[in-house]
């Protein structure tokens, strides 16, 4: 039987990858990144190096305890082998040096017993999946389909020329990150974002066949990904980010769920200006939860709000220590990549 399963986002979780943080760099300052991490910044203000020791060794930490939470939880837990991300590698056209590990939910996307390599926008990202490739290898032994998208050529063409008020890459060739997509059984949100452009929804819409709908989010959000702007939590329920979403600006279908929004992001003085000045992640990062089953959640332990609205709706709540997500630009769902939740594949809406 396929170690792979996962329909949904809140389905009782048996298996996941948790990233691994060592190593970490910010991406090269190139035309990819900017556009996808920093399109409010010319190249030469871009941070870049290697994140500073007491950063990673600090979210190693963290993400330590998390996989110990998860384990307690009865879940089995993988990690992606560490990777020299500070080695150059290129094409004809450019070189990179890597990025990181840390979150796993950006590079592959896992659609019931399929798991799609997704062709990232990042040029320091076209090697990530290597650091998986064992696991992917055992994962297929059990019956998975594995697949990899078209490998994008990634060239200038595809970034310049772009509105970095409202950051896509242009529709050359598919290009887009795993998280950019959201997962409701036969149901997909894809949002298109600077780490995601229309041709890419369309190619996994091809992909997948008809079985699967394809919702294109759009005009709504340029930042990255879907996941700090939606969050399902079980069926019949969706948390919103009011920054970004309303009534009248929601994906159609999610009209037919009941729609709480987030509260203000708190404590988020904790940190000073210089790391803020150097962090990917926007203040919503705390808003990224992740489900361990219908009726589990794990949100980060700085928004108290937030964890009793979650607690009024009837979910039990797991505050997660996880210091340097908005630095890393990656909360508990961008941490997580899970494998196999025990589900059956749904339609959820008409």
């Amino acid at each position: 039987m396929s170690l792979v399963w996962s329909c949904n986002e809140w389905d009782p979780l048996e298996e996941v990858i948790v990233g691994n943080p060592l190593n970490a760099r910010y991406p090269t300052p190139d035309l990819s990144t900017q556009l996808a991490e920093f399109p409010d910044r010319s190249l030469a203000d871009i941070p870049r190096g290697a994140f500073p020791q007491r950063i990673i060794e600090e979210t190693d930490e963290d993400l330590n305890e998390f996989e110990q939470i998860l384990e307690k939880a009865g879940v089995t837990v993988k990690r992606p082998d560490t990777w020299p991300h500070e080695t150059t590698f290129s094409t004809i056209n450019w070189e990179s040096q890597g990025y990181y590990n840390y979150c796993p939910r950006d590079i592959m996307l896992v659609i019931g017993d399929q798991i799609i390599e997704t062709p990232n926008v990042i040029r320091s990202r076209t090697q990530e999946t290597f650091s998986y490739r064992t696991l992917l290898i055992d994962y297929m032994k059990s019956g998975a389909r594995w697949y990899s998208a078209p490998k994008p050529m990634l060239l200038d063409s595809l970034f310049e020329g772009v509105d970095l008020e409202k950051p896509t890459p242009r529709n050359d060739e598919p290009a887009f990150d795993a998280a950019n997509v959201l997962r409701f059984g036969q149901d997909l949100i894809y949002l298109v974002s600077a780490t995601g452009n229309e041709m890419g929804g369309h190619w996994l819409q091809g992909i997948l066949g008809d079985k699967y709908r394809i919702h294109f989010l759009k005009d709504v959000y340029f930042g990255s990904h879907i996941d700090s702007t939606l969050v399902a939590l079980r069926p019949g329920l969706i948390l919103c980010n009011p920054g970004r979403l309303n009534d009248d600006t929601l994906p159609s279908i999610l009209k037919q769920w009941e729609v709480i929004y987030s509260p203000p992001m708190e404590n988020t003085d904790r940190h000073d200006a210089d790391y803020i000045s150097k962090s990917i992640g926007s203040d919503w990062i705390d808003m990224n939860a992740f489900s361990i089953n219908p009726n589990l959640v794990v949100v980060d332990r700085n928004q108290p709000s937030l964890i009793k609205l979650l607690e009024k709706h009837g979910l039990d709540v797991i505050p997660l220590k996880l210091r340097h997500s908005k630095l890393l630009g990656g909360g508990p769902h961008c941490v997580t990549l899970d494998i196999r939740r025990r589900g059956t594949l749904q339609r959820y809406f008409d």
